[in-house]
């Protein structure tokens, strides 16, 4: 995907940033939202974060092995 190591190593920060946030406004919206619209929410997010992780992580880490954060397959 990736193969310049200094700029796969901004994205693999910035997507994971990105994911951290959008989980993140899960737990806002199970807060201060009715379940109804949480377990949408949820569902809708769940697609982004499926998203960022094996269309860009994984593939981003499979090139870049060393950039894959320590707990990532757990």
């Amino acid at each position: 995907m990736i193969s310049n190591g200094n700029t796969a190593k901004q994205i693999s920060e910035l997507m994971l940033d990105v994911f951290r946030q959008v989980d993140e406004s899960v737990d806002m919206v199970k807060a201060t939202c009715s379940p109804e619209e949480s377990a949408a929410y949820q569902k809708a997010v769940g697609r982004v974060a499926g998203s960022i992780v094996m269309d860009v992580l994984e593939p981003l880490y499979s090139q870049n092995p060393s950039l894959k954060p320590p707990n990532w397959n757990e």
